[in-house]
């Protein structure tokens, strides 16, 4: 992803021999899709707040905190910010030996130069704990280089892996409806919205947007907010030391609620996550 761009504000958090890990923060002004950009080296891309929607010739993806994106080298694109309020991602640019060890062989394109077939896969809450743990432990200098390197290349394994992903086969008229879906959802992390209330934003009914939904992300569109809403909750933990405000802040019922929910996504609860990720 360009580093010139005047929107974006790009900080290298790591940078060795076979790992480079970027957070990526755009303010996201560009409504209408941009000039065509490309990356100099193939990228995996994970989102962790905001969305943006990436435009691959007539094909196009909405980026949030569910998905990992592959941006691979030398292929234009165009992106698009349908939601206000910007996004930021973390970047990782794996040594390409060390990708092609890690990545399935049914996702790589034939050809000498590594690329992906896909724009983007579906990853599971396990990796986005990853992607948080690797943000904050470079952020606040906690995370020494080998860790680092072992946790994004564990991230990279997981985020790919067959039972662990979820690549979409449906059509194109399901994908750009879910896509649409996404984009209601990111607007308003918060809001308990109901199928009616989504439904009436996006054209269609409750019961087919269901369907629809769940055929092409695989899972239901309830889970798929809550995943949206606990990713949040992992960028967000260590800024907070009220949890309860937290968990109303981001739409929970209740505490109670907030941390069972992270718990059976996570592992661990909200505290135990966040005494992990800050500096002892």
């Amino acid at each position: 992803m360009p580093d010139n761009a005047p929107d974006f504000a790009v900080r290298t958090l790591l940078d060795t021999a076979s790992v480079t890990v970027r957070d990526v923060c755009c303010a996201g002004h560009c409504r209408h899709q941009s000039a065509e950009e490309c990356a100099s080296a193939t990228e995996l891309v994970f989102p962790y707040r905001g969305a943006f929607a990436r435009h691959l010739g007539r094909d196009q993806t909405v980026a949030e905190a569910n998905q990992v994106l592959f941006f691979n080298a030398m292929e234009g694109y165009r992106v698009s910010h349908p939601v206000t309020g910007g996004d930021a991602s973390l970047s990782l640019n794996i040594h390409e030996p060390l990708l092609r060890e890690l990545a399935p062989k049914a996702l790589i394109q034939d050809g000498a130069r590594l690329a992906f077939r896909r724009q983007r896969l579906r990853i599971d809450p396990r990796s986005q704990a990853l992607v948080a743990l690797l943000r904050h432990g470079l952020l606040l200098g906690t995370a020494q280089p080998l860790e680092a390197e072992s946790i994004a290349l564990t991230l990279v394994q997981r985020a790919l892996g067959p039972r662990t992903s979820h690549a979409s086969d449906a059509g194109i008229a399901p994908q750009r409806l879910a896509d649409r879906v996404k984009l209601v959802l990111a607007s308003d992390l918060s809001r308990r919205w109901t199928l009616a209330e989504i439904a009436a934003e996006v054209g269609g009914s409750p019961v087919y947007l269901t369907q629809v939904f769940r055929r092409v992300e695989g899972i239901p569109l309830y889970r798929y907010q809550l995943r949206l809403r606990l990713a949040r909750a992992l960028t967000l933990l260590p800024q907070y030391d009220d949890l309860t405000a937290l968990s109303l802040d981001l739409g929970f019922s209740s505490h109670s609620h907030f941390s069972a929910a992270f718990r059976e996504a996570y592992g661990r609860s909200p505290s135990e996550f966040r005494d992990a990720a800050l500096p002892h």
